[in-house]
């Protein structure tokens, strides 16, 4: 099987890489089913790189549908290390604008209706996710952003990315709730991949495209779905420029993460005492341990 040490997750409006070459798809399946769609493989500034459409190409997933942990198993085993996901977003803070990107560097869990892990069935495992991105990831990931001198573009490194169930948008009240807990944007998707990333030992961080303000915003009623529409492309052509300036980095000089090993002392059952099907169920993610 082709391996490929990079992967990005492509979110709304970001369906396809233009800029890969020798391109092929790849279907893969899972012991948690099939992924959200073929992952494809190309070649990106002189990187393998793997490329995984997060709703489908098409767009048919809802964010409580997405087959999470089949995505990132899939990515797991075509030898992924590196995560960069694009994800659109809503901004909850005035100085984030529509265009703007962030880097965020903390979750807000918001969610209710989904599974944020590998584990369990007699083998019990417990992260630590104080710092649920990759610094040394998104430290590369912003410098590519200031590298490429984007116009129209303001880069915000860090900040807290609230994930909410969807689909729906919020309310104002939960969208000025939001707000005075000092979070800086809204989706509906990362932060379990970001969990998910890190118990399969994978340096995940998110790339935060700014689509709208969300809806505490006193001129949220002007904002059309056009507008929306139409940052969600321009987004994406930003993205693909500012994914490719990164992986040219992480080709040149991938960083240490502290998710490279985050295993090493989290699993309490003994080995002897997993069930043989779970212990085999997750044999990708755990048998350097046993």
């Amino acid at each position: 099987m082709i391996e490929a040490k990079i992967g990005i997750i492509g979110g709304s409006g970001l369906y396809k890489m233009d800029a890969l070459k020798d391109i092929q798809e790849v279907k893969l399946t899972t012991p948690f089913g099939d992924p959200s769609d073929a992952i494809i493989i190309g070649q990106l500034e002189g990187s393998t790189v793997a490329f995984l459409a997060r709703h489908g190409r098409n767009h048919h997933l809802l964010p409580t549908e997405l087959p999470f942990r089949a995505n990132i198993h899939a990515l797991k085993q075509l030898g992924v290390e590196y995560i960069i996901s694009a994800s659109a977003v809503g901004s909850l803070k005035e100085a984030a604008k529509p265009l703007d990107m962030v880097i965020p560097d903390q979750f807000i869990d918001r969610t209710k209706n989904r599974v944020s892990t590998f584990f369990g069935d007699g083998l019990v495992a417990h992260i630590a996710f104080g710092d649920p991105i990759c610094p040394n990831l998104a430290h590369v990931l912003a410098d590519a952003v200031d590298s490429l001198n984007l116009s129209d573009v303001n880069l915000h490194r860090g900040g807290t990315y609230v994930c909410m169930e969807g689909p729906a948008f919020s309310t104002k009240a939960e969208s000025n709730l939001y707000r005075s807990w000092d979070a800086t944007v809204i989706g509906m998707t990362n932060l379990t991949e970001a969990k998910l990333a890190r118990e399969a030992e994978i340096a995940y961080a998110t790339l935060a495209l700014v689509t709208d303000y969300d809806c505490w915003h006193p001129d949220h009623d002007s904002v059309t779905v056009d507008m929306i529409i139409g940052n969600l492309q321009k987004n994406a052509i930003n993205a693909q420029l500012v994914i490719k300036a990164t992986v040219q980095q992480l080709h040149t000089n991938p960083p240490e993460s502290m998710a490279h090993s985050a295993l090493k002392y989290a699993i309490l059952t003994p080995p002897d005492q997993i069930p043989s099907a779970t212990k085999a169920k997750l044999s990708l993610l755990t048998k350097k341990y046993f």
